[in-house]
């Protein structure tokens, strides 16, 4: 098949979605199909084009499976709601008119967020005579209105337009997890239901892999080898709640042996930096996202991982990182919505605690417990790792896009055929 993929992010971009695309073309180019990528340029650690890839708005390169054009994503001020909005719109649109070469292709796919790239995949889609299959990452505009980034009523409205329509013109529409099944299938009307599939994102189980935890980016971060490190690996945004990370670090400040770590960036991190420092907690440390290829050594650099998520965040987002920490052989303690997907993982594969979400003597208590048990913590680690080893691999969910590509072909054919026959 030959097929167009739209997205946000593309190595060498560093975002966790990029990752998870990049993963699947190469999957699927091996499984011998041609893929031509449109993505943004290099934008995503610094929020705003790194410096070698800057001068063009367009930028095009040939690979041996096809082809990736970048464009320019117009990074703003994160803060800035209307301003991202507007950015988000205009990447689309750049976006859409550089997808539109190229002729006829078999499939796209779009993935979300940002929701604009919907309607710039329906876009390819209708000028490329392909279906459109959407990947949501996370549901916009839940996330964002639930966290209280977005609060203006005519923008949650349109957003909330925005989203109805496009999973309206797409012919399929995956998700992460049962919970954000549920969420879209309750949009949508009853006889488009079927349409939405659940394909989990895959983790790299051969390039991330248990490692020894005295690795050498702890000790370019000055933190010996005997101590236990409470690791926040990520976006540091607002729907994560980072401040029970500063809470627990303040309840166990006394214990010279625990170093927590946050290791990333994002709009929330500031407001972090400034709590560490009015509680003059000297037990945290900071460090900004590192290169993708270090990505199992901060992983195992951890001991115990933490993956905390505001209350009702879990039904419209799926922190994909919990699949990174079972694959590096380590526990993690989630603060969660219950019943959710990650609580379920947790259950099934006992591979570390769930507590309640933003509630900070529960965080706070099993991470007390996590501590002081290392011999469990390693056997939560086995146990995760066994089961991501089952579940999601790289192989399995890129056979699964394949075939619903396939699916989608053969309805479209079947379609063409029966009006024909219609029309004679």
């Amino acid at each position: 098949m030959k097929l167009a993929v739209i997205c946000p992010h593309f190595a060498p971009d560093a975002a966790p979605t990029g990752e998870v695309m990049t993963r699947l073309v190469l999957e699927l180019a091996d499984r011998g199909h041609e893929i031509h990528v449109v993505t943004a340029l290099p934008w995503y650690v610094h929020h705003r084009v790194e410096p070698e890839w800057r001068g063009r708005v367009v930028r095009r390169e040939a690979t041996q499976w096809g082809s990736i054009t970048r464009v320019n994503p117009f990074p703003t001020d994160k803060r800035s709601i209307p301003q991202r909005a507007a950015a988000f719109a205009a990447f689309s649109a750049l976006a859409g008119l550089a997808g539109l070469r190229g002729g006829r292709v078999d499939g796209v796919l779009a993935m979300s967020p940002p929701l604009t790239l919907g309607l710039t995949g329906w876009g390819m889609g209708v000028a490329r005579r392909a279906p459109l299959v959407f990947n949501v990452q996370d549901v916009f505009p839940d996330a964002a209105v639930d966290v209280g980034a977005i609060t203006n009523a005519r923008l949650i409205s349109i957003a909330r337009w925005l989203e109805r329509v496009t999973y309206h013109r797409a012919s399929a529409v995956t998700v992460l997890s049962e919970d954000l099944r549920d969420n879209l299938a309750a949009k949508v009307a009853p006889e488009q239901r079927d349409k939405i599939r659940v394909i989990p994102n895959f983790v790299d189980t051969v390039a991330i892999t248990p490692r020894d935890p005295a690795t050498a980016y702890r000790s370019e971060l000055g933190i010996d080898a005997n101590q236990t490190v409470v690791l926040y690996a990520g976006n540091v945004g607002f729907s994560q709640s980072l401040e029970l990370l500063v809470g627990a670090a303040n309840g166990v400040r006394d214990d010279e042996s625990v170093v927590f770590l946050i290791n990333g960036g994002g709009s929330a991190l500031e407001s972090i930096k400034a709590q560490v420092a009015d509680a003059q907690l000297t037990n945290v440390r900071f460090a900004p996202y590192q290169p993708r290829e270090r990505l199992a050594e901060v992983l195992a650099t951890g001991d115990i991982h933490v993956v905390p998520l505001k209350a009702g965040l879990a039904r419209s987002s799926v922190p994909s990182k919990s699949y990174s920490i079972l694959a590096a052989g380590r526990p993690l303690l989630a603060s969660i919505d219950p019943g959710t997907e990650v609580t379920r993982i947790v259950e099934q594969a006992d591979c570390g605690v769930a507590v309640p979400p933003d509630d900070q003597a529960a965080f706070t208590g099993a991470l007390r417990r996590l501590i002081a048990d290392p011999v469990e913590r390693r056997a939560m680690g086995e146990r995760g790792r066994k089961w991501v080893e089952g579940w999601a691999s790289p192989s399995a969910v890129a056979a699964a896009y394949d075939a619903l590509f396939v699916e989608l072909g053969e309805r479209r054919r079947s379609r063409r055929s029966a009006n024909r026959s219609a029309t004679r």
